[in-house]
C-alpha cells in the first residue's frame, strides 16, 4: 500500500508515554507495529505465525552498488573583475537585474496561497527563509530551499557546496540555528558519463559543506533522465533546510526598520563576477567559474552573525546572493519601504563588479549600536565594513544617479504577473 500522509519512527522506550501524548494531542492516529532487534533480519507476523524473514544486509551493507562510468566536469577559467561599463549605466544595469526571470518578485506565487495557517507564519514570504511558530511556544522554525544550477554546470562541486552553504546563510540570517537539510538531486541522463560525472561532483561539494558545517543531510531522492531531445537540465542538487529559533523575540528581518541606522557589510567583497547572473543577463556570457566557497569563512561569518542577532545588535539582515550586493541592498529597501546612501569601498574594484560579485559568505546588516557590531566581528575575526545609513525614499550609490523607490519596485514587482498573463 502507498496510502500517503503517513511517517514511520523509531522510539525509545523510555520515551513511548512521552511521544503517546504528543500524538493523542494533535488527535493522530498511532500504532506500535514492532521493536528493533539485533537479529539482522526484518521478520514479519500475521496473527502470530511468521509470514517473512528476509535478511537486512542485501538491502543495506551489502546491496548492490552502480559503478557507472564517469569524467570529472571540465573546470571553466575564472573570470577577472574588470571595467566594463560606465558608473551611469550601472544604475539601468541595476534595474535590468531585479526585473529579470531570476531575480524578480515572486509575490505573485505567494499571494496565491494561504501562507497565515494557524496564525503561526511569523516571517512572511519574501526573506531569505520562512519563519514558524511552533505552535503554542516562543520557538519558531526556519525553512529554506536552495540552488544555483547556473553555478552547477559551470562546476557541479562548486555549485553542490554552494547550494548547501546559502542555505546554511539563509537560515542564519533570520537567527536560526542551522539543524539539518534534505537534498533533491536533479540530474540528465546518468549513463552519458559527462551527467555521471556532474552527478558524483556535485555530491562531494555537498558532503564536503555538510562535514565543515555540522549540517547534516537526513533524507533526499535523486531524479535522473531529466532530458528534452537529448538535452539535459543544468545538474540542479536542491537543498532543503531547516533551522531553530529558541526565543522567537531574536530573530532578524531582511527589511529596514529606521531612518539613520548604519548599514554594514560583513565579508570580503572581491569581485566574483562568474557564472554571476550580472554576467549572464548584462554581459550575455554563459561560460566562466562560479564563485569560491570558502567553508571556513561560511562557518565563521555566519556563527559571528548569529550571535549578533542573539544579542540584539542588529536591526535587519540579509544573506548576499544572486545578483550581489546591489539586489540585497534594493531587496532590503524594498521590504522596508525605505531608501539608503552608499558608498562603495571596493578597494579598486570597478563599481559594476562591487556591486554585482557574487562573492559567498557576505550578509548586508543594519545597527543602532555599530561600535558593538564592529567588537564582536573584530573578535570572531570577520571582516566588517560600513557602506552607509538608512533613510529617504531612494537607492543612493555614490557614483550612480539615485534611484527612486517606486522605480525600485515597479522594475521588481512588474516582470512575473507580465510572464504569467502571457498566453
Amino acid at each position: 500500500s502507498e496510502s500517503q500522509e503517513r511517517m514511520l519512527m523509531v522510539i525509545k522506550p523510555e520515551h513511548a508515554e512521552r511521544a503517546k501524548a504528543i500524538f493523542e494531542k494533535w488527535e493522530l492516529d498511532f500504532a506500535v507495529i514492532g521493536r528493533v532487534t539485533e537479529s539482522g533480519h526484518m521478520v514479519l507476523k500475521m496473527g502470530g505465525t511468521v509470514v517473512a524473514d528476509l535478511p537486512i544486509a542485501p538491502l543495506v551493507s551489502a546491496s548492490p552498488n552502480y559503478d557507472r562510468p564517469w569524467v570529472e566536469p571540465d573546470r571553466p577559467a575564472v573570470l577577472p573583475p574588470s571595467e566594463r561599463t560606465t558608473p551611469e549605466a550601472v544604475g539601468e544595469m541595476l534595474l535590468k537585474l531585479i526585473g529579470s526571470a531570476d531575480l524578480s518578485s515572486r509575490r505573485w506565487i505567494w499571494e496565491q496561497y494561504d501562507h497565515m495557517v494557524m496564525a503561526d507564519t511569523v516571517e512572511r514570504p519574501g526573506g531569505d527563509a520562512a519563519v514558524v511558530r511552533v505552535h503554542g511556544t516562543r520557538k519558531g522554525l526556519a525553512v529554506t530551499t536552495d540552488c544555483t544550477p547556473r553555478y552547477c554546470a559551470a562546476d557541479p562541486k562548486v555549485g553542490g557546496a554552494q547550494a548547501v552553504a546559502e542555505a546554511w546563510r539563509n537560515l542564519t540570517a533570520v537567527g536560526a540555528k542551522p539543524l539539518a537539510m534534505t537534498d533533491n538531486l536533479n540530474f540528465g541522463n546518468p549513463e552519458r558519463p559527462e551527467i555521471m560525472g556532474q552527478f558524483v561532483a556535485a555530491i562531494e561539494g555537498i558532503r564536503e559543506a555538510a562535514l565543515a558545517l555540522n549540517f547534516p543531510i537526513v533524507s533526499g531522492n535523486v531524479s535522473f533522465y531529466n532530458e528534452t531531445n537529448g538535452q539535459a537540465i543544468h545538474p540542479t542538487p536542491t537543498i532543503g533546510a531547516v533551522g531553530l529559533i529558541a526565543d522567537l523575540d531574536k530573530r532578524a528581518t531582511l527589511a529596514f526598520q529606521q531612518a539613520g541606522e548604519t548599514l554594514v557589510l560583513i565579508g570580503e567583497t572581491k569581485g566574483a563576477v562568474g557564472a554571476s547572473i550580472y554576467v549572464r543577463e548584462i554581459l550575455g556570457r554563459l561560460e566562466s567559474a562560479p564563485p569560491p566557497v570558502d567553508l571556513e569563512t561560511e562557518r565563521r561569518n555566519g556563527d559571528c552573525i548569529r550571535r549578533l542577532i542573539e544579542n540584539g545588535m542588529l536591526t535587519a539582515c540579509h544573506d548576499i546572493g544572486d545578483g550581489g550586493l546591489g539586489v540585497a541592498l534594493t531587496e532590503m529597501a524594498l521590504a522596508g519601504n525605505m531608501g539608503a546612501e552608499v558608498t562603495p569601498n571596493g578597494n579598486g574594484l570597478p563599481l559594476d563588479a562591487w556591486l554585482f560579485a557574487e562573492d559567498q559568505g557576505r550578509y548586508l546588516l543594519t545597527t543602532r549600536t555599530p561600535e558593538k557590531v564592529f567588537a564582536a566581528a573584530e573578535k570572531a575575526g570577520v571582516p566588517a565594513h560600513v557602506l552607509g545609513t538608512t533613510g529617504g525614499d531612494a537607492l543612493k550609490i555614490a557614483g550612480i544617479s539615485p534611484i527612486s523607490l517606486a522605480r525600485l519596485r515597479e522594475a521588481h514587482e512588474g516582470w512575473f504577473p507580465t510572464y504569467m498573463a502571457t498566453p
